[in-house]
């Protein structure tokens, strides 16, 4: 049975807008209060990660990249009778691994501003990321609410 067309559309609506939130300012951080501040971005940080520590690059890219996503295309394979609903609960575990992400920003923001080490201020990709994030959890979460009374 398929999902409510409500939730097909704002789950297609995450296929855009994760993409965009990745590449959106997420933090806007500067050495010192005189100069400007650069802009951060998932790929930003990304770029300058691998070089740096390949592991932890991997794991970021899998966390804000591939979970989501992979989540955002099974959930839509489900919407759409492709996908054996069986799967909702592993996509929906898959898909909560990306607040890990939001997480680490979070913590990064608090040490860099309490150590002192210069100028840090969250910018309004943070927000399209945890929305999209949150988002995708709700869907997933009606979803499986609407399977079970089906």
């Amino acid at each position: 049975m398929m999902a409510p067309p409500v939730l097909r559309w704002a789950n297609l609506a995450l296929l855009v807008l994760f993409p965009l939130s990745w590449f959106a300012p997420l933090l806007r951080a500067g050495l010192l209060p005189l100069f400007g501040l650069s802009d951060i971005s998932v790929v930003s940080g990304l770029q300058n990660l691998w070089p740096s520590d390949p592991l932890l690059a991997l794991l970021v890219t899998a966390l804000a990249l591939f979970a989501p996503m992979l989540k955002t295309i099974g959930l839509a394979l489900i919407h759409h009778d492709q996908l054996k609903p069986t799967l909702l609960p592993a996509l929906s575990w898959a898909g909560k691994l990306a607040m890990a992400d939001v997480f680490l920003i979070a913590l990064y923001v608090v040490i860099l501003k309490g150590a002192g080490l210069g100028r840090v201020e969250t910018a309004w990709g943070l927000w399209l990321f945890t929305g999209c994030i949150l988002a995708s959890i709700i869907i997933s979460g009606l979803s499986q609410r609407h399977l079970k009374d089906a």
